[in-house]
């Protein structure tokens, strides 16, 4: 079974060779250091390192605790949003 990436609802598939997912990992980057350059782009750094967080366990740390934190993020969002909704004084 070849490891997998999730962006939102779609799932890519990353090779099964963690030599190659190292450096497809590492090109992104590179890539995306370059990001003002035509074709690349910044969004290639955020990239890079979701494909080495499969492989490197400082990266994956880094990787879920900011997916802990953007989750806590938005479910404080929502629950402010419910909060307002149902205020009496605010109608």
């Amino acid at each position: 079974m070849s490891p997998k990436i999730r962006l939102g609802s779609k799932e890519f598939k990353l090779p099964k060779s963690q030599l190659a997912r190292m450096t497809i990992g590492v090109l992104l980057i590179i890539g995306g250091i370059l990001g003002f350059l035509p074709i690349l782009g910044f969004w290639m750094i955020p990239l890079g390192l979701l494909v080495l967080s499969h492989d490197l366990p400082s990266v994956r740390r880094w990787r879920r605790n900011l997916t802990l934190k953007w989750n806590g993020r938005g479910k404080k969002l929502e629950q402010a949003r419910n909060e307002r909704e149902n205020d009496p004084h605010n109608k």
